[in-house]
């Protein structure tokens, strides 16, 4: 299976290509809703659409990958993978650190969660995967701990039911490190101020700093397998076809739900799996 090299893809397009179909890994601050942050980053790229990988509360900071104009398209197959956080939870009464991290292991696994009041979605128990909650450090009724969860999992919940068992707890900070693929520790992760600095080098002529930014939305090949099409069906996919066993180059068996589909290093879609008969998958999103 051929491997798709983002940095070429990266290099090879133009700034204005790239702000048609990218991703920014946003550092959301303090303060401003999810939606507010990418307005603001919309205004300062000057860009028509934008929309995010998964709501933070306005006091949580962190990773919010936001896709630009076409990419936006591509949001429901980033959305729904696991995220990582790192906080700080109070405890109301003072517990040794063994008592502590024997009560937080109840809480790996299958969980169930009831939504806050204050949450948009509607309120009924939902299962939940919680594959990492540890204590990072622990003074005195202050601990800084680390949550590996699936996505939709409440944090804040999630220490206010440990807090049930221990005589309660409540959040006092929370910052999410890791979204899906995407991380506080990727070279291109940017704040605010930082991107609208590379903006404005850009405009004057410096490209570098936003091209660092600009994450290419072909990046779906990282999170979905990818089957390369032969050449001459190219114009039947690019006008709606389904995907044939017949177009494709390498014939493996498929048995992931999605699937990207490139000619070489160049996007042609995103397409649901059939297997049916011929049919090996129907479009979901074709890129022209």
């Amino acid at each position: 299976m051929k491997k798709i090299d983002l940095d070429k893809i990266k290099k090879k397009k133009t700034i204005k290509e790239l702000l048609e179909f990218s991703i920014i890994n946003l550092d959301k601050p303090a303060g401003p809703t999810s939606f507010d942050a990418i307005e603001k980053a919309k205004k300062i790229l000057g860009v028509k659409k934008t929309s995010h990988f998964g709501t933070l509360d306005p006091m949580v900071t962190g990773v919010l990958p936001m896709a630009i104009n076409r990419a936006c398209r591509l949001s429901t197959w980033f959305m729904k993978k696991d995220k990582t956080y790192v906080g700080i939870m109070h405890l109301h009464e003072d517990i040794s650190e063994k008592k502590l991290k024997e009560e937080m292991k109840k809480f790996l696994g299958k969980i169930t969660q009831l939504p806050p009041v204050r949450s948009r979605v509607k309120r009924q128990e939902r299962e939940r995967q919680v594959s990492r909650f540890e204590i990072i450090e622990k003074k005195d009724k202050d601990v800084l701990f680390i949550s590996e969860v699936e996505a939709g999992t409440y944090i804040r919940k999630l220490i206010h039911d440990l807090g049930l068992r221990i005589g309660g707890a409540h959040m006092t900070a929370l910052r999410r490190t890791k979204a899906g693929i995407f991380s506080e520790s990727d070279s291109g992760f940017v704040n605010l101020y930082d991107l609208e600095k590379a903006v404005d080098e850009y405009k004057k002529g410096k490209e570098e700093s936003l091209r660092k930014i600009l994450i290419p939305g072909e990046i779906v090949s990282k999170i979905m397998s990818v089957v390369q099409v032969k050449k001459e069906f190219l114009q039947r996919l690019h006008t709606g076809s389904p995907l044939l066993s017949s177009f494709i180059k390498e014939k493996e068996k498929i048995v992931s739900d999605n699937i990207a589909v490139f000619s070489d290093d160049k996007l042609i879609g995103v397409y649901e799996v059939r297997n049916a008969a011929d049919v090996v998958a129907v479009p979901k999103f074709v890129f022209n």
